[in-house]
């Protein structure tokens, strides 16, 4: 008796467990699928703001006029086409009454009459025929279900309706001892007909309240997209747009001062760094200038060669921590021809001996700052000449973005390093971006002017052995 009882708790327990492993699995999936779905409903809706705020205003809305319409529906129209069956119904119950009360009125001239002067219904007598045969109920027909039931209900006869005929009338047909008795009455009497009105309303309203939100959204979110669009500009190096000034919300004018200050701030700190740079630039140079004319008027050659080297030096050096703290600020953007300048690239390295290939994907006028952009190309191909034999350059303008990149096959750079040769000064053994005279500004300087017209520099391996440096530019 006691293992008997032992394996049922056995299998008791291996039931409860099975069942508890089947509710979590069960739970698991629907949460994977729920996850899934709330993805894919991400992943559709819409990134902009003004769309994303119209669905905001526009799915409660639907949301309530739905409920609104299947209350009203389901409640009031209902309802109303209830009563009005009833009251159809108990008219010719009524009628009904008085013909088989008297029945000495053989054609029933004065029922007819007053069923049509009193009751508004049009009644006929026919022969004790047998009913025609029932048509197929209408998928949705309140008026078919109501009416049908009302004369069960009052008068209980045999009976044949039609409601789908002419849609403006409603025919009854009742089985008497030894007639049949013909209805026919307006839709009107007996269904509530007007609810088309109250759908046009509703519909109307809501028109007319999505038209006021998006007058009012387009108003709002204007300000919004102009401050993008000024934040885009000077993130390329380009003036603010003419008429950008703060509107709108308080909170979207509080954005738009601090935005403006901010590229004050930023813009008067360059100047000063600018200035401050070119005073010392400007005494360096009257001191190097100095030192000049003492060799020049000096007589022993030996010394003034290895003086007028270190000289040149000091100058290269001085031009590039200039050039690296001016940035080319002030320069205004303006269009520039790709051609143009990947020629010059390929010039300057078949005159260093290099063997260079360069092609152009897609249209070669671009927007930048001329200048500034120059001397990034020239950098990023002044490295690859220095330390490599073949040099291959792809430039693609498509979909906004300039792609140029640049491959060697020299000696590469440790993946581990490649961050480290944009700091200004740093040095790397065997350094690509430092010559011995150079300043360690070159990929610099580069990637600094990049930046300031809203792009990148990313260093890779290049497929034909050496490094791949890739520039990518909104333009």
């Amino acid at each position: 008796m006691a293992t008997a009882d032992l394996g049922e708790s056995r299998a008791h327990r291996t039931r409860r467990r099975t069942f508890w492993l089947r509710t979590r699995r069960l739970l698991r999936n629907s949460n994977v699928f729920l996850r899934r779905s709330f993805a894919s409903i991400t992943h559709s809706m819409p990134r902009g703001l003004y769309a994303r705020s119209l669905i905001i205003i526009i799915a409660p809305m639907v949301l309530l006029q739905s409920v609104i319409a299947f209350v009203f529906m389901e409640r009031h129209w209902q309802t109303v086409t209830q009563r009005l069956s009833t009251a159809v119904t108990r008219d010719i119950a009524a009628i009904i009454d008085v013909i088989e009360t008297y029945p000495q009125d053989s054609d029933f001239a004065e029922v007819t009459r007053m069923a049509r002067e009193r009751l508004a219904l049009n009644v006929a007598i026919l022969p004790p025929d047998p009913l025609p045969t029932p048509a197929p109920k209408p998928f949705f027909s309140i008026l078919d279900r109501i009416l049908s039931e009302e004369i069960t209900r009052q008068i209980g006869r045999p009976f044949w309706i039609d409601t789908v005929g002419n849609s403006n009338l409603v025919e009854i047909r009742i089985q008497l001892e030894d007639k049949v008795l013909r209805v026919i009455a307006r839709r009107s009497q007996a269904y509530a007909s007007n609810t088309h009105i109250f759908l046009l309303w509703m519909v109307g309203t809501s028109l007319v309240l999505l038209f006021i939100a998006i007058l009012f959204l387009r108003n709002q979110i204007r300000p919004i997209q102009k401050l993008a669009e000024a934040a885009e500009s000077f993130g390329k190096g380009r003036p603010l747009p003419s008429d950008f000034r703060p509107r709108g919300a308080i909170e979207v004018r509080r954005a738009g001062l601090a935005f403006i200050q901010m590229r004050e701030r930023i813009e008067k700190q360059i100047e000063q760094r600018t200035t401050m740079l070119s005073g010392v630039s400007h005494d360096l140079r009257t001191i190097l200038t100095r030192f000049k004319l003492q060799l020049a008027l000096s007589r022993d050659k030996s010394l003034t060669d290895a003086l007028e080297k270190d000289i040149g030096d000091m100058q290269s050096m001085l031009e590039g921590y200039l050039s690296f703290a001016k940035g080319d600020v002030k320069e205004e953007t303006g269009e520039l021809d790709l051609n143009t300048v990947l020629h010059e690239i390929a010039a300057d390295g078949r005159l260093s001996g290099k063997k260079i290939k360069t092609s152009l994907i897609g249209r070669p006028d671009i927007v930048v700052r001329p200048s500034a952009f120059r001397r990034l190309v020239t950098n990023l191909s002044s490295n690859a000449f220095r330390y490599a034999d073949r040099v291959e350059i792809v430039a693609r303008n498509a979909k906004g973005w300039l792609t140029l990149t640049i491959d060697d096959d020299g000696p590469g750079i440790p993946k581990n390093r490649r961050e480290d040769v944009f700091k200004p000064f740093y040095r790397l053994d065997e350094a690509r971006n430092l010559n011995d005279s150079g300043t360690g500004l070159g990929l610099s300087i580069a990637r600094d002017v990049a930046r300031s017209h809203g792009g990148d520099i990313v260093l890779d391996e290049s497929p034909i052995g050496g490094l791949r440096a890739e520039l990518r530019l909104p333009v």
